[in-house]
């Protein structure tokens, strides 16, 4: 009887998807795909439908949830038999990646990652999400079907539900019963911020290798659980341009294989001959790039896939329909069927290669095991003032899958970052080794090479990224392989002569208590301490104590300051063990060498009421990244105010402004101007960052930009350029995003917890005059100061000697002037040091 059961189940299974029925979107929404926008739950809706109504071949996963509490989820399609060997089918796949020895299995699948809608507003791939899965399952498609006995599909139906949802549910609210082409009607025109971003603003296009946000944290650790052999990230781009498909522009970087240039073109060649039936025009190898670590094309082909970016016309300006310059109307209907062709196209190619395609992954990293590149060991050096810095790299590696350890002592030469020389160094016992010989050995030489090789300057987005300069911490790279020890395990021993076991212990009959100024965890350790209500101060000098060294900057949690509250010290003992913070217990206010903790230079710290202006006129990243930064980073409260309403804030409510990059309209309003100037000089503390700095350099009263010498004689031939190397002759005039060597005033308070130097990634030309009167040139950049990337010849003679971090007093208040971004997308870790102090300390 058993047998009869399990011989008429199997029977079942097979006669199932003859038998069942599938409803298309159509019947399930009730609308033709691409009539209406469609909003997420019911994307997700017909997803579960079709999981539930099939489930031998579609399995749904739930790997996060965004900000707003959209389920993030993925679907897995294949045959019965490959959904059946799931998780067969993944393991084996892992071992191609991190087990050289592994062989592709005989008929094994490749699999193929389709993720749509990253940017919110460029809403049509969502919609062809839903009809790339219909035809993957739908029982009548007998193409898919013999597709899919060879290929694992993974399909991500939208990577950023809270920004479609802004965009979809805006578009529905304004646009009346049949769509407007018009581009003048409201319905083309998105309010701020757009949907582009997510919840806090971020292109998550832009943060695959750093995974600031939760959507890509969650998402680029169940990719990495996979690691498919191609992965396609579906665009769009503006309402006049055809569709773009691969092979993409150069620069492509020199890590990527032969292979995978080989293949996009492959893939390009079968999307040409469906677009070519259609007779629907399109572009290759234009404009998108292949560099940039975080994008949803290089960040995958740098861990051995063929990945690919496909732009489709339309974005948020296009809504249901809009008119083009030809004359014809895009629809959202024409835009999902585009990207549905491509989607099929891609899944029909790696079919007929997947065997090739296993064959060649596995290729990538049984070569990745030899380590790419020149250096195979890039060397971290530990030094106690950099141990917030290195804690957050450590946890960028651990996302990405890089292994790292400690090694043995010895002695080597390798290239210095901070001088940009080879030189001798040694390796010592709490050193950092991240080895090139590994899988990740791509990725890592892309993250940590301190200048990206660029065959062609024409870059879709910044030039230089590198870890070390990033994060400001001194590394080495060395040809030398060295022998790793795995893990970290009691790293770093220095830390257990300074803190009794548990960390940070210390006895209750202390004095203080004294914690370093030096990285992003110690400003959410005084952060959370100034909100539980303990009175902090800090000391503007260097000082010794109790056989110790502290710098500039280092908080002190008196007693004194806090003889009322009740248990100071188990407080300071919770949160600093929350943050890994060491805190050394002193036992006088007698120091040995520096100032006494009663000194005039020994200052207190106050709790500041925070507000920062948004909306309209400013950059949506902008203020995303400083709102992502209090929020989420520090968990200090911060108030955000639209900056149209400037007339109505009450300025006695704040301390501190922050003014993100925007164009200021109120600022072209002397009276609003005067307010603001006023509020300053009564004590308010304005916080400007790159172009709010640019604006306030046009009022009488602030910092002047540097004016670009033009006493060399001009080229009486100049004008005569031709025209097809205009692209080109913008180039001179670019700055796509370079790092240069800033000196730093570090006995200023805005400088507090770093060397004399800083690494800034500099996107635009401006430079500031030197403050002459009533201020400190605290960051000035002088002579040759490029470190890595690209810079217009025509900017060179501009980028020196000026001004980019400064603090202008004014009356008995300050403007600090941040000329670049400091938080840029998050991932500029050292960066997120001189915000605080801006915010902090500055004017204290």
């Amino acid at each position: 009887m058993v047998r009869r059961l399990a011989v008429l189940s199997i029977m079942l299974l097979v006669l199932r998807p003859v038998m069942a029925q599938l409803i298309s979107p159509e019947q399930f929404l009730g609308y033709p795909v691409g009539s209406h926008f469609t909003p997420h739950w019911k994307i997700i809706d017909y997803f579960k439908y079709v999981a539930a109504s099939f489930p031998e071949v579609v399995k749904l996963e739930q790997y996060g949830e965004t900000n707003e509490g959209r389920p993030l989820m993925v679907a897995y399609v294949s045959s019965a038999i490959n959904i059946t060997n799931l998780e067969k089918i993944r393991s084996g796949n892992l071992a191609l990646a991190n087990e050289p020895s592994s062989k592709p299995t005989e008929g094994a699948p490749a699999i193929v990652w389709l993720s749509y809608n990253v940017h919110g507003n460029e809403a049509s791939s969502t919609e062809a999400s839903l009809l790339t899965l219909y035809s993957l399952v739908d029982p009548s498609n007998l193409k898919t079907k013999q597709w899919l006995q060879n290929t694992f599909v993974i399909i991500d139906p939208c990577l950023n539900p809270d920004g479609r949802d802004r965009y979809v549910n805006w578009y529905n609210s304004v646009s009346g019963k049949n769509y407007n082409p018009n581009l003048d009607a409201r319905e083309h025109n998105e309010p701020w911020p757009g949907g582009r971003v997510n919840h806090y603003n971020f292109d998550l296009n832009r943060d695959w290798a750093w995974q600031t946000q939760v959507e890509s944290r969650k998402r680029v650790a169940l990719f990495n659980r996979w690691l498919p052999q191609i992965h396609v990230d579906f665009h769009e781009q503006g309402i006049n341009n055809p569709y773009y498909f691969a092979p993409a522009a150069q620069p492509y970087h020199e890590v990527i294989t032969k292979w995978q240039r080989d293949f996009q073109n492959t893939i390009g060649r079968n999307h040409a001959r469906y677009f070519d039936e259609k007779a629907w025009l399109y572009f290759t190898k234009e404009e998108f790039d292949l560099t940039y670590p975080a994008y949803g094309d290089t960040y995958p082909l740098y861990n051995g896939a063929i990945g690919m970016t496909y732009e489709q016309a339309g974005n948020g300006s296009a809504g249901l329909g809009a008119l083009q310059e030809t004359g014809d109307t895009l629809t959202l209907v024409d835009r999902a069927l585009h990207h549905f062709t491509t989607s099929l196209s891609t899944l029909e190619i790696a079919s007929q290669n997947a065997a090739k395609l296993l064959r060649e992954f596995h290729q990538f990293y049984v070569d990745a095991a030899s380590g790419v590149g020149i250096y195979k060991s890039y060397v971290i050096k530990y030094n106690i003032n950099d141990l917030g810095r290195i804690q957050s790299l450590l946890a960028l590696l651990d996302k990405n899958g890089i292994r790292y350890g400690t090694g043995k002592a010895t002695a080597s030469r390798g290239y210095n970052y901070a001088t940009g020389k080879e030189e001798a160094f040694s390796v010592v016992k709490d050193d950092i080794i991240v080895s090139s010989l590994q899988a990740r050995s791509a990725l890592i030489k892309v993250l940590f090479e301190p200048n990206t090789v660029l065959v062609d300057t024409l870059a879709y987005d910044i030039t230089a990224w590198s870890l070390p300069y990033a994060y400001g911490i001194k590394t080495y790279a060395t040809r030398d392989a060295f022998t790793v020890m795995p893990g970290v395990t009691n790293w770093p021993s220095s830390l257990m002569n300074v803190n009794s076991s548990p960390i940070n212990d210390p006895n209750k009959s202390v004095y203080g208590y004294v914690i370093p100024w030096n990285g992003i965890n110690t400003v959410k350790l005084v952060t959370q301490l100034l909100q539980k209500g303990i009175r902090l101060r800090y000391n503007e000098r260097p000082f010794d104590v109790g056989g110790q060294s502290f710098e500039r900057g280092a908080i002190l949690v008196l007693k004194t300051s806090n003889q009322y509250y009740e248990g100071l010290r188990d407080t300071v003992i919770k949160w600093s063990n929350e943050f890994k913070i060491p805190v050394v217990p002193v036992n006088s206010g007698f120091v040995d060498k520096g100032y006494d903790f009663g000194s005039s230079k020994v200052h207190s710290i106050r709790p500041r009421r925070i507000a920062m202006l948004t909306g309209e006129g400013v950059s949506p990243e902008a203020a995303g990244e400083v709102w992502f930064y209090f929020e989420q980073e520090i968990n200090y409260p911060v108030t955000l105010i639209n900056a149209t309403l400037i007339a109505e804030i009450n300025w006695n409510n704040y301390d501190v402004l922050i003014m993100p990059d925007g164009n200021y309209k109120f600022l072209n309003d002397k009276e609003y101007a005067d307010k603001l100037k006023s509020w300053i000089m009564g004590g308010g503390n304005l916080v400007a960052l790159e172009g709010a700095v640019a604006q306030l350099s046009r009022l009488d009263w602030a910092i002047k930009s540097k004016k670009i010498d033009t006493t060399e004689r001009k080229d009486i031939y100049e004008s005569l350029k031709k025209f097809e190397g205009r692209e080109r002759e913008f180039i001179t005039s670019s700055l796509p995003g370079s790092i240069f060597k800033v000196d730093l005033d570090n006995t200023h308070p805005l400088a507090f917890g770093y060397p004399g130097f800083y690494y800034t990634l500099k996107k635009d030309e401006h430079v500031y005059e030197f403050i002459k009167d009533s201020g400190w040139n605290v960051g000035v950049i002088k002579r040759d100061r490029q470190v890595a990337g690209f810079v217009g010849a025509r900017l060179q003679n501009k980028l020196q000697d000026g001004l980019l971090f400064g603090v202008q007093e004014l009356g008995r208040g300050h403007v600090t002037y941040l000329a670049d971004d400091v938080l840029f997308r998050s991932f500029w870790e050292n960066g997120k040091l001189m915000f605080a102090n801006a915010v902090f300390l500055v004017g204290q």
